[in-house]
């Protein structure tokens, strides 16, 4: 087995200066740090991590509890930001999806405590409020795309929906349009009141009344299982005598929908009706033609911060949690434009 006093042989140097590049200690000048990581590659050495953690009392492991998450398209950047950050740290990752079981998830914070991770990302499919099953484990613990019950007992960090939503507003505003159609998703879904509620404050602030703003319900039912009303809903919509001149919809699966009932009844987007989203999934903002004006959810930076936090957690002393909310930026494409002149 190699050991680490083969690669210091190898890169002229000595086992310390090695033991220093390991575990990214800083002082370290670049041309020994990569004489060193050239060694490890031709030897193939692997350091002994459980020795390390040891000495640290730290494993260098962050976990991931996630519901679907890993299995989710939208959300999925959420964990690919979380691994980009560990790699970036010369952290490992764990990561185990519950399928939101109670039950499982019980399990899966005895198996993290048992390998001694130094702390958990829980990490929520869709934006609400959630109650770690963490049981008696008390392991430093944050909440990604979440808030907790208890205010303060969790760090947290989630999307600002409801200041991407107000973007959003803006900018049917700023192109000119007062007569507006809203296409909700499910109410029991916390961004999607949020979203909601912001568009209709826009709106009032801008002095439109309520007769201005069309709004029908796209989707109710349990979560995963909802009935689909968009299609119809917007074909009634614009098949109206005082047709909404641009249409907003609670995420961009409903916006491709929306372009569908357009498309029947012969309508142009934007030239006959202007068509925005939510979400950004680019499966569908940059596949439909024209491409489409949407709002991004910052999943990937979610990931990325919610590490961040939670490596303060784990170093700092022990304070009352903290929620931060990061920007949903407005994209704008061709699907949005003034509306149409008679």
């Amino acid at each position: 087995m190699v050991s680490i006093k083969d690669v210091a042989k190898a890169a002229g140097v000595s086992d310390k200066t090695v033991s220093r590049v390991v575990n990214r200690e800083p002082n370290v000048s670049t041309d020994t740090v990569e004489k060193v990581r050239s060694a490890i590659d031709r030897l193939g050495y692997i350091p002994n991590l459980a020795a390390r953690s040891i000495r640290s009392s730290r494993s260098g492991i962050v976990g991931i509890i996630t519901d679907y998450v890993s299995t989710t398209p939208y959300s999925g950047d959420i964990v690919r930001g979380i691994q980009a950050w560990a790699e970036a740290q010369g952290r490992t990752v764990l990561l185990a999806s519950t399928n939101g079981d109670p039950h499982r998830e019980r399990e899966v914070w005895r198996t993290f405590q048992a390998h001694r991770l130094d702390g958990v990302l829980h990490v929520a499919m869709y934006r609400r409020v959630v109650e770690p099953e963490n049981g008696d484990i008390h392991i430093p613990t944050v909440l990604v795309n979440a808030r907790p019950k208890r205010a303060g007992s969790f760090h947290s960090i989630e999307p600002d929906d409801f200041g991407g939503s107000r973007a959003l507003a803006r900018h049917l505003l700023e192109l000119g349009h007062r007569r507006i159609g809203y296409i909700r998703l499910n109410p029991l879904l916390l961004g999607a009141n949020e979203r909601y509620e912001a568009f209709r404050e826009t709106l009032q602030e801008a002095g439109l009344g309520q007769a201005d703003l069309d709004v029908r319900l796209g989707m109710e039912g349990p979560i995963g299982e909802e009935e689909n009303f968009v299609f119809r809903e917007t074909t009634a919509m614009l098949s109206a005598p005082d047709r909404p001149s641009a249409v907003a919809c609670g995420n961009d699966e409903m916006a491709l929908q929306a372009y569908l009932a357009a498309l029947q009844l012969g309508l142009r987007v934007p030239q006959d009706v202007t068509i925005v989203g939510f979400d950004d999934f680019r499966t569908i903002s940059l596949a439909l033609k024209p491409e489409l004006t949407t709002v991004a959810l910052p999943y990937f930076d979610l990931g990325w911060q919610g590490a961040e936090i939670l490596d303060g957690v784990i170093a700092g002393p022990a304070e009352s949690g903290r929620n931060r909310s990061l920007e949903c930026r407005l994209v704008p494409r061709a699907s949005s434009g003034p509306p149409h002149q008679a």
